[in-house]
């Protein structure tokens, strides 16, 4: 079964596999604002993690504090699933770009 993913999604789920093990919330957010040149709301980001929880594409632990005094970071990591729904979009993404490099960059 295949599972659309949207371009938030998209993002969210390459800043997670971008970050590996480095992937709470904020850094999330951070990732995908550098990478989009958009501003991200952490709500946004929070609620579409849950949301691609809920379908199986990633879940979260939580990590123990790094340093005395830190707290606790939630931690997202991809599932099977989100793995295969994100090689899915790029493929997609690969196939309909083919060819158009030159034409995609002069515009």
């Amino acid at each position: 079964m295949s599972t659309y993913l949207g371009e938030f999604e998209q993002l969210v789920l390459l800043a997670i596999l971008r970050l590996g093990k480095d992937a709470s919330g904020s850094a999330i957010r951070e990732a995908v604002q550098d990478g989009s040149a958009r501003t991200v709301w952490i709500g946004a980001i929070y609620t579409t993690l849950q949301r691609m929880a809920d379908k199986g594409l990633v879940t979260s632990s939580v990590a123990e504090p790094a340093a005395p005094g830190e707290r606790r970071r939630k931690i997202f990591s991809l599932e099977p699933a989100g793995q295969a729904a994100l090689s899915q979009a790029y493929a997609t993404w690969a196939r309909m770009t083919r060819g158009l490099k030159p034409r995609l960059e002069s515009m």
